[in-house]
C-alpha cells in the first residue's frame, strides 16, 4: 500500500515563499509616489483604489456564499449543483485580477511600511499575506492527487475572505470614513 503525500505542506511552503517574498520586496523597495494607476498618482488614487477594493470585497462575500453552498453549509438550501464550481472559480479569478492594479500601485508607490502607523502596518502585512493565502488555495485546489485534510481548503478560503475584509477596512473604509477608521 502506498501512502500519498499531503498537499498541505506544499501549500504552506508556497504561501510562506510568496508572502515572505512580497514582504522582503516591499521593505527593500524605495517608494515612488509618482507611480501612476490609470493616470492617477499619489492621493488621487485613493478613490479609485477604494472602489476597486470594494468590488473585491463584494466578490469575496459572493465567494464565501458560494463555498458555503457547495459544502452544504447553508441550512435553508441544499448542496449546490455541480455547475456552481466553475462559477466560484470564475468569480475568484475576477476577484484576484481586480486586486492586481491595487497591489501594483501599493507595492511600487508605497512598499511595505510597518513604522508609519498601525493601520498602514496592518494593511501592508495583510497585502503580502493575501497573495500567500491565494497561492496556498491554488496549490490545494490544483493538487487533487495529493491528500489534504478536509478542513484545509475551507480554512484557506475563509482566511482569504478575512484578509480581504482587513485590507478593505484598513484602506477603503478608512478613505470612505474621511481618512479615519470607525470605532468598532
Amino acid at each position: 500500500m502506498t501512502t500519498r503525500s499531503s498537499a498541505l505542506p506544499w501549500a504552506g511552503l508556497a504561501a510562506l515563499l510568496v508572502a515572505g517574498g512580497l514582504y522582503a520586496f516591499g521593505t527593500q523597495h524605495t517608494p515612488d509616489y509618482t507611480i501612476s494607476l490609470f493616470g492617477q498618482t499619489g492621493t488621487e488614487t485613493y478613490k479609485l483604489k477604494s472602489w476597486l477594493a470594494t468590488g473585491v470585497l463584494a466578490f469575496a462575500a459572493i465567494q464565501l456564499g458560494l463555498a458555503l453552498w457547495m459544502y452544504g453549509r447553508l441550512p435553508w438550501i441544499g448542496v449546490a449543483p455541480p455547475r456552481i464550481g466553475p462559477v466560484h472559480r470564475a468569480i475568484g479569478t475576477l476577484a484576484i485580477l481586480l486586486t492586481i492594479p491595487i497591489a501594483y500601485h501599493c507595492a511600487f508607490a508605497y512598499g511595505v511600511q510597518t513604522k508609519f502607523d498601525t493601520r498602514v502596518a496592518i494593511h501592508s502585512v495583510a497585502g503580502c499575506f493575501l497573495y500567500g493565502a491565494f497561492v496556498a488555495k491554488v496549490v490545494l485546489v490544483q493538487s487533487p492527487r495529493l491528500r489534504s485534510p478536509g478542513w484545509a481548503l475551507p480554512l484557506v478560503g475563509g482566511t482569504l475572505v478575512v484578509v480581504v475584509a482587513v485590507l478593505w477596512y484598513t484602506s477603503a473604509l478608512w478613505y470612505f470614513h474621511d481618512f479615519s477608521l470607525p470605532s468598532l
